[in-house]
């Protein structure tokens, strides 16, 4: 039987870069069971205790934490040595080699990285901006936004728009249907815009749509999950693509953060151009 892992995160700001990095690692091993347990704004000796009480005594516990405050880090991994708890810092020595290389020093402050400057807000300003242009609304702000993603139903449009916002882009997606026109202001020559088609197998779509179609809808749900009539939605979004010079992504196998991330780079260099 596998053992099970106790995964404790400490982190003295909101968590999310401490999730991600363990996301990245778990993912590594094919074999991994754990739970998962997440404290956050951990900022005192005290709060450290109390973790390390909950964690004493019990199996096949592992720590893993982000604290640039460098007496509370020791601390802690003090007090994980003195009950013989692995415990790894995620940014510790990355700090430290960055304060010798550029030869300053690091300021240690926690949150430091959700400061309200101009970044913030213009992710604050994408974010509002792609939530009121989901799903075709508002196409007369097609020349407002950074990118324009095209798809048929269930390529993850929404998703991948959300993702891309939180990045900082204004996205505005459009959903394809058989016999319908696009926008105008899509078929108008604009170097300036950024236009990406999704698509997926048909056999793919006609699962996720079969799993995922709401039970109230008033959509042809034998019309909707019909995988000939799928195929021909997306040999049709993929002749439209191709038409207008516009990139495509196969989105079959991606995670959304795959797909932005392929995005942002024809972006960027369309930006470039």
């Amino acid at each position: 039987m596998t053992n099970k892992y106790q995964i404790y995160l400490i982190s003295d700001s909101t968590g999310e870069t401490l999730d991600r990095t363990f996301l990245a690692l778990q993912s590594q091993f094919a074999n991994f069971n754990y739970e998962k347990k997440e404290y956050v704004f951990i900022r005192t000796n005290q709060q450290i205790d109390k973790v390390i009480k909950e964690c004493a005594g019990k199996e096949s516990v592992i720590i893993l934490y982000t604290i640039v405050d460098t007496k509370l880090a020791k601390f802690l991994d003090t007090e994980c040595k003195k009950n013989n708890i692995p415990c790894f810092g995620v940014l510790g020595n990355l700090i430290l080699s960055f304060s010798k290389l550029l030869n300053q020093k690091a300021t240690h402050k926690p949150s430091a990285q959700h400061v309200l400057d101009e970044d913030y807000y213009k992710r604050i300003e994408a974010i509002q901006f792609t939530m009121s242009h989901d799903d075709g609304k508002k196409n007369e702000d097609i020349p407002k936004s950074d990118i324009v993603l095209l798809g048929v139903s269930r390529t993850s449009k929404t998703p991948t728009s959300i993702y891309l916002a939180n990045r900082g882009y204004k996205t505005l997606n459009i959903p394809l249907v058989l016999e319908q026109n696009i926008p105008f202001l899509l078929e108008e020559p604009n170097i300036n815009l950024c236009v990406v088609g999704l698509f997926a197998d048909a056999e793919r779509l006609a699962e996720v749509r079969k799993t995922r179609v709401n039970v109230n809808t008033s959509v042809d749900l034998k019309t909707y999950t019909d995988v000939e009539k799928i195929r021909a939605e997306v040999e049709s979004s993929k002749k439209m693509f191709k038409k207008f010079n516009w990139p495509s992504i196969d989105v079959t196998r991606r995670s959304v953060e795959e797909t932005a991330a392929s995005i942002i780079k024809i972006y960027e260099i369309k930006k470039n151009k």
